[in-house]
């Protein structure tokens, strides 16, 4: 089973940047990180799991909750199995645990981008999280 691991979370002040990752590992049963979209979800204490973002397997398609648009920006390598979430002009918002899914599904056809967005995507996979904690 490919499994997923967050890192790249911290301290940072309000205005500041970190760069998650997504690293997902070897392949299994035929399945390879490739083959999966991969989304960014947050969550605080007491509140609801929040999409954040999302790229589809190839990296030519992506997009983003209204939070995010503008600040956060999701891209892979999956020559290193890897997905990013850059967040730049973090605020005090932002803090909350981060989470990558995975998501294996090649039935949104050729247009993912509107596809996807008007859908409920099962994900297979979730990673253990990493905390994101941005000081004012």
């Amino acid at each position: 089973q490919v499994q997923l691991a967050e890192s790249g979370g911290g301290l940072v002040q309000a205005g500041g940047s970190l760069r998650l990752a997504c690293v997902g590992s070897a392949r299994t049963s035929g399945r390879t990180f490739s083959n999966y979209a991969i989304d960014w979800f947050r969550q605080t204490p007491g509140k609801e799991r929040e999409f954040v973002a999302a790229i589809d397997w190839s990296g030519d398609s992506s997009y983003y909750s209204d939070s995010a648009k503008g600040r956060f920006t999701i891209s892979r390598d999956n020559a290193a199995n890897t997905v990013y979430l850059q967040m730049n002009s973090l605020t005090p918002e932002d803090t909350a645990v981060y989470f990558c899914a995975a998501e294996h599904n090649w039935a949104y056809g050729s247009n993912w981008l509107l596809n996807r967005q008007s859908s409920t995507p099962k994900y297979d996979l979730w990673g253990q999280g990493t905390q994101v904690t941005v000081s004012s």
